[in-house]
């Protein structure tokens, strides 16, 4: 095997680091992303007896959107292993003890149930904000892209922004709203 073969096969069942940002985005959609990510589905040599996945870092998983009503209604269930130890968390409630448990098990609900699971998940790197120790930054060679875009503040506006875009009318500078 010549030295360029070598390196190739060792760049295909490399571990790459994959960096995501959840702001603003559904966690249960970004889940299937970051879990064929974690089992290694995006590359070629995918097979579900090897494991050939990757690590993924997700950060800003405080500022996560749930669609509609989900906050409210969506509850997470938790058991001790003791009798009387089930327990039922909304999903905000959830979210405020720790802002990573709600991608954290919604990546964790769309991994296959076998032993590899404790191995994939031991691969995913969860942050609530943007702060990424410096040492895994450094390992990061792929980005993976968010699956909405991210919408803009009003405070995020210049005012020659605000004073370019198209009005309706202009109210009189001695105009008074009640």
């Amino acid at each position: 095997m010549s030295a360029y073969e070598r390196v190739k096969q060792w760049n295909t069942f490399a571990r790459i680091w994959h960096i995501y940002d959840a702001k603003w985005q559904n966690p249960i959609e970004s889940a299937k992303v970051i879990s064929k990510h974690l089992q290694g589905q995006h590359k070629p040599i995918y097979h579900p007896l090897n494991d050939c996945g990757d690590h993924v870092i997700v950060m800003n998983s405080r500022h996560i959107a749930l669609p509609g009503y989900e906050w409210k209604k969506r509850a997470y269930f938790h058991h001790t292993g003791y009798p009387g130890g089930v327990s039922w968390t909304l999903a905000w409630q959830l979210h405020e003890i720790d802002p990573t448990l709600v991608m954290k098990k919604a990546v964790r609900w769309e991994l296959p149930r076998s032993l590899i699971k404790f191995r994939l998940m031991a691969r995913l790197h969860i942050f609530p904000d943007q702060e990424v120790p410096e040492d895994l930054l450094k390992n990061v060679s792929s980005q993976i892209r968010q699956l909405r875009p991210v919408p803009r503040t009003l405070a995020s506006y210049s005012d020659k922004e605000v004073d370019e875009f198209p009005k309706i009318n202009d109210f009189p500078k001695d105009y008074i709203l009640k």
